[in-house]
């Protein structure tokens, strides 16, 4: 049962991916108006504008072009940027690495701590120090990311303390981490955003898990304490934690293009708002499917880790 639920999920998300892939490609590239011209501008001569044409193949009908697209899209090839004029695939690679380590350790941060902070807020169900973490958990997920960020930004770069660098400014041929400094507020920012929601969520259904007759009557029975919550009762929490952490992670893949065009981190959400100023199709289509491929991917394994740590598939019971 759990390897058929986990093809059916496989399944739906490739559906999901193709029809995004259609979504994209023609809302990028069959919008009124002639792309060419919006790249090269209205002084751009005919030769030119034909050129440009040639080489975007808009000349071809809409089908052929998006089966060539896709096809790019399988095998590596993310096209040709009009603006630079060196392939997408160069042009984003020092760039995603940066976004993905950005992310990355947003995440590692963010989970374990939102988990263990829910549990222990539950834990403390009703006490004063459970109404502060409810609180603040409540005050910064209503704070947008940029809200949160020029606060920051004000407190630790500007007037209050500065202690850390406002922006993200490194040489040419240097990677961002080799600057731990300037990764500390973007990083910061995001944990901020992500923590809250896993950990309001943690506290829910461990609450309600706590409360279940299963762990009650592991506890008559006299199993310690933290026995019953490691083995009785963080099992059957997790499976919808999971869920909410798939969705503050697959946030992340967007969400990072406020941050980054925030402290002007050299990522992909800086190249798709450098792209969209230029008009450059070929890269805004090749870092929106790359955000639509890491929602899926990520919610795609939400889902197996739900299935996995749902008792009832684990022993073979119904659904």
């Amino acid at each position: 049962m759990i390897l058929r639920l986990i093809v059916q999920r496989l399944a739906v998300s490739i559906l999901i991916l193709l029809a995004i892939s259609l979504i994209i490609f023609f809302a990028t590239t069959l919008l009124p108006g002639d792309p060419a011209k919006a790249i090269l501008g209205q002084q751009a001569t005919p030769e030119r504008l034909e050129a440009l044409r040639a080489q975007m193949q808009l000349n071809d009908p809409p089908w052929v072009r998006y089966g060539a697209w896709l096809a790019g899209l399988v095998t590596g090839d993310l096209g040709v940027s009009v603006a630079s004029g060196q392939s997408v695939a160069s042009l984003l690679g020092d760039r995603l690495g940066a976004s993905i380590f950005l992310m990355a350790a947003a995440a590692i941060i963010s989970i374990p701590a939102g988990i263990l902070l829910g549990i222990w807020s539950a834990l403390r169900r009703g006490r004063a120090a459970d109404t502060a973490v409810t609180g603040v958990s409540l005050v910064l997920a209503a704070l947008p990311e940029f809200v949160i960020g020029i606060a920051l930004v004000a407190m630790f770069s500007t007037t209050v303390f500065q202690l850390l660098p406002a922006v993200t400014m490194a040489p040419p041929g240097t990677q961002v981490w080799d600057f731990p400094s300037q990764l500390i507020l973007p990083t910061l920012v995001l944990v901020l955003v992500v923590t809250p929601y896993i950990a309001r969520m943690m506290r829910a259904t461990m609450l309600e898990v706590l409360d279940s007759g299963y762990v009650e009557m592991a506890r008559l029975k006299g199993v310690p304490e933290r026995r019953v919550i490691m083995r009785h009762a963080l099992p059957h929490a997790i499976g919808p934690v999971a869920q909410v952490a798939a969705i503050q992670l697959a946030w992340l893949a967007g969400g990072v293009v406020v941050v980054e065009f925030l402290f002007r981190f050299p990522g992909v959400g800086q190249a798709l708002i450098d792209a969209v100023n230029y008009r450059d199709v070929q890269v805004v289509q090749a870092i929106t499917m790359l955000v639509a491929v890491v929602y899926i991917v990520v919610n795609l394994l939400a889902d197996i880790v739900g299935i996995l740590a749902n008792p009832k598939l684990r022993t073979g019971g119904v659904e």
